[in-house]
Order: C-alpha cells, then structure tokens, then sequence
C-alpha cells in the first residue's frame, strides 16, 4: 500500500508540473507599481494603501505606467481563522477589510497586490500558504487581487518548483486573472523551469539602500545595487514578454545621491526589470518623481520586443550596455561604477555588438544612428563619430540609438 501512494503521488506531482499554467496575456512588458516593503516593512495599514493609491495619481506614477500597489507582509493576522481556516486581514491595520481596501486601489484606477510565501510562515512569521494553496487563491479572487508576490521563508525540506507550480495551479484554477511573483531569491535558478509558472522571479537576495556592497543586518544582509546587478546581468536569455528576471523592488529615492537614483534606474530600465518603487511615495522629492516617470527611459524598459538588454563590456569599473528595441532602435547605457572620474571611449564602428539571444547585429559600421540622451533630454550626434565623455563616480549617460 505504501508502495502504492508513493507511485500516485509521484503521478500527481508530474500531473501537477505538466498542466500548471499561469495566466497568459499578463505582463507582456515589464510590471511596474509599488511595494512597501523597502521602506514600511510591516508597519503597513489601510491609511497607508490609500494615501500611497492617492499619490501614485497626484504624482503622475499611474499614467507613466506604475499600476500596481502590492502590500508586502504583514498584512494578516498571526493565525488563521479557527472555523474556516481562511486568512484574516489584521483588523486594527485594515478595520474596513481587504475587499474594501482593493475595491479603493481599483477605483483609482490601480490594481492590488498582496504577499505571502510558500513555507509554513512568512519572513515576519505570519501564516504562509503550505497546504493551504487553493483555499488562499480563492480568497484572493474574492477579494480581487491583482498580483501575489510568493516567498520562500520557512521551507526548509520543500520543493520549490513543485511548492511554486501547486500555487499557479491554484491561482488558475480560481479563475481569476493574477499576475504571480514569484520570490525565492533565485536559489534554484527559478529562469530555467519557471517560464510557465510565473510571471517574473527574483534572482537574487533582498535589495539594500546602497550603491554597492552590503548593508549589514543583526543576523543578514542586504545586497547594494550594483551587486545585484551582478547576479542579473548574465540571465537575459531567460527574459521576454510574460516572463522576466526581477533584480527585486528599487531603492530610488530612498537616500542614495540623485546620481546613484539615475543610475539605478538607468540599469533596470536596460535589463527589462519590473519597475517597483519601494519608496514611501507621500514624502518623494521633485527629483525622485521626474527620475521614476522619465518617460523615455520607461519607454526602454517598456519595449514591445521584450529583450533584456545585456552588459557588452566590464573593464575597469568602466561598463556599456545594450538593449535592442522594436523597429530596429537600440538603448546603450554607459556606467561608472567606480569612486574616481572616468572617461568614455567608445568608437562604434570598431566595435562588434551582436544580442547573442537571436544574434541581432547593431552593425554601426554601416548603420548610423542617431544618439538621444534620456535624461538630459539632447541629441548627443550620431555613431558617425566615437562617443566621448566624462563620467563622474557612479554616473551613467542612457541613450536611444534612434535609426
């Protein structure tokens, strides 16, 4: 008998990986909104959903792209309900309850998002979603949920890629159309069996408020951008329309220079990341909102063809990126990552630029292209001629290389 359940079971969990299918048709660009974790953690509450809906509006967030407000954890009472089992939204948080609280988000013409996690408890030990897939999906179609962002804190001796397909079933089969993040910090190369269980997954460990390096914690660490960028950069074969590689929530305007916001910006724009601010949206300078609405930097990261672009080079601090676009543009990005000045050189005819993905060749030697700075909002030539310029430490210039 034993023997037995061990074969059905095994014929369910192949059952399970071969017909769990997310929801088609979503994110065929990049995700763009707001989480709270960067800045609130899970001092959240319904006051907050509202004024963050209301600024996203005000500030012109939501027509330059950024739709969806996702609550992180600690959104849920510590214990499930004791009758039904369901989860609980935390009564002195959220007193009008999340149905309440997400018909306010869509009414502002947003969507909403929640977290949880696939272990027995979320990362602030509140009740995960193990064994209670379906139930949890359901509930989230009640309450109209736009986007769950899926976790990976206490699961020791589970399976991802069975844990996370049983969740997209679920969401499926609740039949209520939901973008899926999913969250477990690329430790098992979610880019290589994930495509048609979700819509993006991390691919590293949380993001930290600092350039690069590490932020250091009691008993973890965070990691600055440029780290992360590290870990992302080699994955764009992996990315495309309804799937992409997330670098995790951004850190703009939440205390690095204005120089270091445009450059992390910058970056993933240029590697077709989901655009979520982590930033507390009530309080953001002038600066912070022109760098997260910069309409032709966005335009790059929310290109039609959905390529991510890729690092050309890496020499001495000193890097170039590159991006394809539709209609035969290209996006080039130069970067400073180094503490000293430096200076650009780049001539495009010598130089051989082909996107491996589908060997698209950018052939400048013969192709001219005319250079459109996005941030200073200039024309900078044309590839006729090398390109040459200063950067200061941690600056980058972007470009549209416009046919």
């Amino acid at each position: 008998m034993m023997k037995r359940n061990l074969v059905l079971g095994a014929l369910m969990l192949l059952a399970i990986t071969a017909f769990a299918q997310k929801f088609e048709n979503l994110a065929q660009t990049p995700p763009m909104g707001w989480n709270s974790w960067n800045t609130f953690g899970t001092r959240i509450s319904e006051e907050l959903v509202k004024k963050t809906a209301d600024q996203m509006v005000a500030s012109g967030m939501r027509d330059a792209g950024y739709v969806y407000l996702v609550l992180d954890d600690g959104w849920m009472m510590r214990k499930r309900d004791s009758i039904t089992g369901d989860l609980v939204a935390d009564p002195v948080k959220f007193p009008s309850g999340m149905k309440a609280v997400a018909d306010y988000v869509h009414s502002k013409g947003l969507k909403f998002g929640l977290y949880n996690c696939g272990g027995t408890m979320t990362c602030a030990k509140y009740p995960g979603s193990h064994g209670y897939e379906a139930q949890d999906a359901r509930l989230y179609a009640s309450w109209g949920i736009d986007y769950l962002k899926y976790d990976w804190c206490y699961s020791e001796g589970f399976d991802a890629k069975e844990s996370y397909t049983k969740m997209s079933q679920a969401l499926k089969d609740a039949r209520h159309p939901i973008i899926f993040s999913l969250c477990e910090w690329g430790t098992t190369k979610p880019w290589t069996w994930a495509k048609g269980v979700g819509h993006l997954w991390r691919t590293s460990g949380d993001i930290g408020n600092v350039f690069d390096g590490i932020k250091q914690y009691d008993t973890w660490h965070s990691l600055g951008v440029m780290r992360i960028v590290d870990l992302n950069a080699d994955l764009y074969p992996y990315a495309g329309p309804g799937f992409w590689n997330d670098p995790d929530m951004m850190e703009v305007g939440n205390g690095q220079t204005e120089t270091e916001d445009r450059t992390h910006f910058s970056i993933w724009c240029m590697m077709a990341a989901p655009l979520i601010a982590g930033n507390d949206l009530t309080k953001m300078s002038d600066t912070t909102i022109r760098i997260l609405t910069n309409k032709d930097a966005i335009a790059i990261n929310q290109d039609k063809l959905g390529r991510q672009g890729f690092r050309y080079s890496n020499k001495d601090s000193l890097q170039v990126w590159f991006k394809p676009l539709a209609g035969g543009d290209w996006a080039v990005c130069f970067v400073n990552r180094s503490n000293r000045t430096r200076t650009v050189r780049f001539d495009w005819k010598k130089e051989n630029v082909i996107y491996s993905v589908n060997q698209q060749d950018l052939n400048a030697g013969k192709q001219r292209y005319k250079l459109f700075d996005v941030w200073e909002k200039k024309d900078r030539g044309t590839t006729a001629q090398p390109f040459v310029h200063k950067l200061a430490p941690h600056e980058s210039v972007m470009m549209r290389m416009k046919k």
